[in-house]
């Protein structure tokens, strides 16, 4: 990486403190760490020395691995931490866990936790660069920057393209980093869902709203389709999986109806069968894998851009 390009904050805590500038800096970075990850050598050594803490109070399988996996062809050093395994279980406060990791010399911590708030008190509180990989029903910042760099990937500039977010926007985190992230390139957007899984104060964010994915579909040109998110719903918010999969669900003659190819994005895990068939994942329409390959690039330049200048290796 040539230059010492920045981003106007210390940390990544979420979608909104970041401006327009931001988001094009890290899409250039990852452009560029994307054409390192399809070299036969796919590392370089601009975080050697660095030292990197997954820090984990949530299960998570595709954003911890997507992390260490950027981490490491950064050639950080790097630490997982699981909450399950940690004196956690034994009282210790998040700020006592945090602060004795940073005792062992600790330059960078990627955090998810399920209190939306969390990475924000850890950044006023502790000396070390916070990256929020989740905070409950808040934001997932690094999601919505890979969600957009996927879209303009395959659409060009995003001014003016119409985005669909469908599903579950109650209870995701994944939907506000992106509308925040979209309206910031100019995209429009709107959310679609069972009125009991759309939050009241949407539409003060400036999306549409909608409770008919068929006319949803029409209007689009990408669909990001969220997961019902069952272990976050202590209430009953529609009657059964079967009957959302026959409202809000969305299969491919649904697609073949269209009078033009829309692009069906997911953020993974995907509950098959509910808010997508089989036949629509595997489809030509589906830009899933290339949402996990973006992950690695675009936390990698996340890391990179946020890095202590005097600890990183000058090549």
């Amino acid at each position: 990486m040539s230059g010492n390009p920045r981003l106007s904050q210390a940390h990544l805590l979420g979608i909104r403190p970041l401006n327009a500038s931001d988001i094009e800096l890290i899409f250039s970075t990852a452009e560029q760490f994307k054409e390192v990850l399809n070299r036969p050598i796919k590392k370089v050594p601009s975080l050697r020395d660095i030292t990197v803490v997954n820090l984990f109070f949530e299960n998570s399988t595709r954003t911890r691995i997507s992390f260490e996996l950027a981490e490491k062809r950064l050639s950080a050093d790097v630490i997982n931490f699981s909450a399950s395994a940690s004196s956690v279980n034994k009282g210790e406060t998040l700020i006592d866990t945090v602060n004795n990791i940073l005792s062992m010399k600790v330059d960078m911590v990627v955090m998810r936790h399920p209190a939306p708030g969390a990475a924000d008190l850890l950044a006023r509180k502790v000396r070390a660069t916070i990256i929020n990989a989740g905070d409950g029903t808040h934001e997932h910042p690094t999601q919505a920057l890979l969600d957009a760099f996927s879209m303009r990937e395959r659409l060009g500039d995003l001014r003016g393209r119409k985005v669909a977010i469908i599903g579950d926007i109650l209870h995701s985190r994944v939907a506000l980093s992106n509308i925040l992230c979209l309206q910031l390139l100019g995209a429009q957007v709107r959310v679609c869902g069972p009125p009991t899984l759309i939050p009241k104060w949407i539409g003060a964010l400036g999306a549409e709203v909608s409770y008919d994915v068929r006319e949803t579909l029409r209007w689009a040109d990408v669909a990001n389709v969220l997961r019902i998110q069952m272990e976050r719903q202590d209430l009953r918010y529609f009657p059964s999986l079967r009957e959302y999969a026959m409202y809000f669900g969305i299969n491919k003659p649904m697609l073949d109806e269209l009078d033009r190819p829309i692009l069906i994005m997911h953020p993974g895990p995907i509950n098959r069968g509910v808010e997508l068939t089989s036949d629509v994942v595997d489809s030509g329409h589906s830009i899933i894998l290339d949402q996990v390959e973006n992950g690695v690039a675009i936390r990698m330049a996340v890391l990179y851009l946020l890095a202590p200048r005097d600890r990183m290796n000058p090549s």
